[in-house]
């Protein structure tokens, strides 16, 4: 992978964290002001986090790279091929 977009992928990553921890901070200012209940500010912030984790999938199914769960199934299969040939090797 290039430096550059490393790079790039490190500042998105930062950039995401850091606009999550700002919601995070405004949502119990809200709570604590009383404009919000606990529980809105909960439902509220499940909502911010979803969008934000669907629209970090759709960023990554863009650029063509696989996700941790992809990765896992391939592992699983590249497993079960290995013992197949390692069973038609000592036959």
């Amino acid at each position: 992978m290039s430096d550059l977009f490393k790079k790039g992928l490190a500042v998105g990553l930062g950039l995401a964290q850091t606009s999550v921890d700002q919601a995070e901070k405004m949502i119990n200012q809200l709570v604590e002001k009383g404009e919000m209940t606990k529980q809105e500010s909960k439902e509220f912030f499940d909502k911010y986090y979803q969008k934000g984790q669907e629209t970090q999938n759709k960023t990554l199914n863009h650029l063509n790279i696989a996700s941790s769960e992809e990765v896992n199934k391939l592992e699983a299969r590249l497993r079960v091929v290995e013992q197949r040939l390692t069973d038609l090797e000592s036959e």
